[in-house]
């Protein structure tokens, strides 16, 4: 009965929530970028984008912002080459005409070991930048060719000191793969489209703050006044979330979320298994390191959530009828999220997706648990770097 009981008042405090976050999302207006091609904007953007061995992915991506309809002389782009052994910088240099420009990390670090090398780029990156909008972006991503423009008008009608933007996976046609390496990049892609729904419910309602360093935006002068990345400078990631936090509290009100599907960035999956959960621990080893106390409690329920319904699995094969609520609240759970998703997937344009979502959830519930666990006590690889 005690289980029963504890399984009850979990499961409903977490649909609350779930039901809490798809209300929120709902609620938040759809910006149309056609209107700011009427009024004309001023907004000087200076996009900085850190690269490490990256000739796979970076030249689509100075292409598609070559691409932006957004005045170029209102624009500049900066990429900070991290110690890149590749063509990396090659290909960058062919675009140094075109209203770009390129440092090298290394002419500033030497052979310095850091923890944080895509921090200082950014930081070295903030301090050469002219404009007064910093856009961030990685170098595996696409922009759509409204992005800029659609980013500027959001900031010049609500004036915002920092913007979270959509971020989406993208990937070619799924035919000819093997079922494990179809199953992998979907997974991906709902389990990111279900951090965006929350990212955009929770910023927009003041709930807790979340982003995305492949899209996100804040004034220039603003990162000084927070001191940009002094006091989390020695922590590995987090150069997204973590200095989004310094920056909500200072300004509370002016921490945005910008839905609109012109602004929507695109970025690649990672092909194996090993690279994702490398990828899904550096995104949780930053959770005990943030201030916004909010985001910590939830994220902590999340897990004990998820814990919770796999100690359910386990108990069923001691005491048979405890499958029964395991089944149950594991059928509820996935419904509650459906409900949750849908709305969020047909902004993303992937409602189709959602048909894979409850073969996916048994393998979410342990990717839950085990990737909180590792981020807090192990260590991950991340281009060709270790880190604890």
């Amino acid at each position: 009965m005690i289980m029963i009981g504890i399984t009850i008042f979990i499961f409903g405090t977490y649909a609350a929530l779930i039901i809490y976050y798809r209300q929120s999302w709902l609620q938040i207006p759809v910006e149309d970028a056609e209107s700011a091609i009427k009024n004309g904007l001023s907004t000087t953007i200076s996009v900085i984008i850190s690269a490490r061995d990256e000739e796979k992915n970076i030249y689509d991506c100075l292409q598609s912002i070559v691409s932006q309809i957004y005045p170029k002389q209102l624009f500049e782009v900066i990429v900070v080459d991290d110690h890149s052994i590749d063509a990396t910088t090659e290909i960058v240099q062919s675009f140094i005409d075109k209203n770009f420009s390129l440092i090298s990390l290394r002419d500033f670090t030497g052979n310095e070991i850091l923890n944080s090398y895509k921090k200082k780029a950014i930081e070295i990156a903030v301090s050469k930048a002219t404009g007064e909008l910093i856009v961030t972006t990685d170098a595996d991503c696409i922009a759509p060719p409204q992005w800029l423009q659609t980013i500027a008008s959001f900031y010049e009608k609500y004036h915002p000191a920092f913007i979270a933007a959509p971020v989406d996976y993208s990937f070619t046609s799924l035919k000819g793969e093997r079922l494990s390496a179809r199953f992998l990049k979907i997974f991906q892609s709902l389990d990111f489209i279900t951090l965006q729904g929350i990212t955009g419910a929770a910023v927009s309602k003041k709930f807790h703050s979340m982003c995305n360093g492949a899209n996100m935006a804040y004034e220039k002068k603003v990162f000084y006044e927070v001191d940009g990345y002094k006091g989390i400078d020695t922590i590995a990631s987090g150069d997204d979330m973590l200095l989004m936090h310094k920056i909500y509290k200072e300004y509370p009100n002016r921490v945005l979320f910008l839905k609109s599907a012109n602004a929507i960035m695109e970025t690649k999956p990672v092909d194996t298994l090993t690279d994702f959960f490398n990828q899904r621990i550096r995104w949780a080893s930053k959770a005990d390191k943030y201030t916004d106390k909010k985001i910590t409690t939830v994220l902590i329920f999340v897990y004990l959530f998820n814990a919770w319904i796999l100690a359910l699995a386990v108990s069923s094969f001691f005491y048979h009828l405890i499958i029964y609520w395991f089944v149950a609240t594991l059928f509820a759970k996935t419904v509650c999220e459906l409900f949750f998703l849908y709305p969020v997937a047909k902004f993303f344009n992937k409602e189709k997706m959602l048909l894979w979502f409850p073969i996916a959830q048994p393998f979410h519930i342990v990717y839950i648990i085990l990737s909180g666990w590792l981020g807090k006590f192990g260590s991950y690889k991340w281009k060709e770097r270790k880190v604890k």
